[in-house]
């Protein structure tokens, strides 16, 4: 009888019909009645038993079988850059155990908060590498802006900050680099981004610039569904309420056509009013207390209001209409003294059982939050320096297959020559 659940995966018997012939002997079990087994044992164990005999490692590392188990077993993995290691990042789980070390990283490099199954790491001072978790191939980018013009120094000071992403039609992934720097006032008062494809081919391995009128807040950044999300820079903006750009409005980038799309006007601000000494004071605290983040496949924004102790989860359910639903209100006041001046949390994943995972990046602390008893567990694991979801499978990690090679970007010199 077919596995509970195996009707829910219509690639199961086209991925047994394309099993290589290596896996067909298994010398106890049919080949189709193994197949299910080994469709249901957990990742974890399932790596342990590649020993027991050739057959079942086979098919094991066979890539349809790895996509037909990632579909069936989704428990989360993490990318972390620990505090106490700044070379590696870990593949690790909720319980902290940690499955895989990978070199690519170093003491300024942090991990881009993404859901992929490639992991970026970029610096403040112009440097950005992409990590493939599962062969351990590391691809650096160039540092030469798409304006690269070594008579503008300006142009190579810290200040650099980026985004990672892929785009959905068509699986390429782009790195969006953003110069969040006061200087860019002298071009025009626009804000300079510029966009690299990392799987498009050596010939168009080079930065194609992007630019912006408002300025946005670079480490605000998050990407859900082939768009970049931003914040406003309430640095640039330093008189609030005069400025007429409120705290919570948030612009996007369609990173398929690198064309910036229309701005959102966040679910918060809207209801303040600024007659009120109460509403005023709130209204600039917004800038110190929100995040974007993605949960379920959906932007949202995250508003920890610290006077209240509460935190508010509004996600974003219709782009178009700029239809925003508030779906938690948790109370925060177990977790406040943890963190300083610093309220902003980061949601990184719904779990199975409706329980949150929260990231606190002051204190690298990873909590796991329940919404319906208020109540925090915070997980025993190093302190962090930074942290993505991977979206990769375990299996994947220990055969080191990827649908994608990264490329080897030319030398640095020779983008230069080609602007």
């Amino acid at each position: 009888m077919a596995s509970p659940g195996a009707s829910s995966l219509p690639s199961t018997r086209s991925t047994r019909r394309r099993t290589p012939a290596a896996v067909s002997n298994s010398g106890v079990l049919p080949p189709d009645l193994l197949f299910d087994v080994l469709l249901r044992i957990q990742a974890k164990e399932l790596c342990r038993l590649r020993a027991v005999c050739r057959s079942w490692r086979s098919l094991s590392s066979d890539r349809l079988f790895i996509k037909a188990h990632a579909a069936r077993h989704r428990s989360p993995l993490l990318l972390a850059k620990f505090r106490d290691d700044d070379a590696h990042v870990h593949v690790v789980d909720l319980s902290g155990d940690t499955f895989k070390r990978i070199a690519g990283a170093s003491g300024d490099h942090q991990l881009l908060c993404t859901r992929l199954d490639l992991a970026c790491l970029g610096t403040r001072s112009n440097s950005c590498r992409v990590l493939n978790p599962a062969t351990g191939a590391v691809c650096a980018l160039p540092k030469y802006p798409a304006l690269g013009d070594p008579s503008r120094p300006e142009l190579y000071k810290p200040g650099t900050f980026y985004a990672f992403g892929q785009v959905p039609s068509t699986g390429e992934y782009k790195v969006l680099r953003m110069f969040n720097r006061s200087e860019n006032r002298s071009f025009g008062g626009e804000q300079l981004f510029d966009v690299f494809t990392i799987n498009s081919g050596a010939s168009n391995a080079r930065w194609r610039v992007l630019s912006r009128d408002y300025f946005v807040e670079a480490e605000s950044a998050v990407v859900v569904d082939g768009a970049v999300y931003f914040l406003m820079n309430g640095r640039h903006y330093p008189n609030a309420i005069s400025s007429g750009i409120p705290p919570d409005y948030i612009a996007s980038l369609d990173i398929r056509t690198e064309q910036w799309r229309r701005d959102l006007q966040g679910p918060i601000s809207g209801n303040l009013d600024m007659e009120h000494a109460d509403d005023r004071k709130e209204y600039r605290h917004l800038w110190h207390q929100l995040s974007l983040g993605e949960l379920e496949g959906s932007l949202v924004l995250a508003n920890h209001r610290s006077c209240q102790f509460i935190l508010d989860i509004w996600f974003l359910t219709d782009f178009h209409s700029g239809l925003w639903v508030k779906k938690y209100s948790i109370k925060t006041e177990s977790i406040v003294q943890s963190l300083s001046d610093d309220y902003r949390v980061k949601p990184l994943l719904v779990l199975d059982d409706g329980r949150l995972l929260i990231f606190l990046p002051l204190t690298g602390q990873l909590l796991i939050c329940d919404p319906e008893a208020n109540t925090y567990t915070s997980l025993e694991m190093r302190q962090l320096d930074s942290i993505a979801v991977y979206a990769g499978s375990l299996l994947s990690l220990q055969t080191g297959w990827h649908a994608v090679e990264l490329m080897s970007v030319p030398p640095i010199r020779n983008h230069h020559r080609a602007l």
